[in-house]
């Protein structure tokens, strides 16, 4: 069962290419999606990324929760669940 993630304080020049190579270093990615803001569209500075497995996802988070990612501290977690 895939696990998705939330990356927070990225800088402006990530992309779901980007992300999806980062994160693809500590396992299987099947889906990166930038946050956007609901009314404006505007992309905001974090991402979901839905990692195949459980395991690929702890590791994700274990090697990425505050990296450097182009000078800016990436918060990385699991992400809550929809309401």
């Amino acid at each position: 069962m895939s696990t998705r993630l939330y990356a927070g304080n990225l800088p402006i020049s990530a992309t779901a290419e980007t992300l999806a190579t980062k994160f693809g270093k500590f396992g299987t990615v099947m889906s990166v999606t930038l946050d956007r803001h609901p009314v404006t569209g505007l992309v905001r500075p974090g991402a979901f990324i839905e990692m195949r497995d459980a395991r690929d996802a702890a590791r994700a988070i274990d090697g990425l929760n505050f990296a450097n990612f182009d000078g800016r501290v990436m918060s990385v977690s699991k992400a809550l669940a929809a309401v």
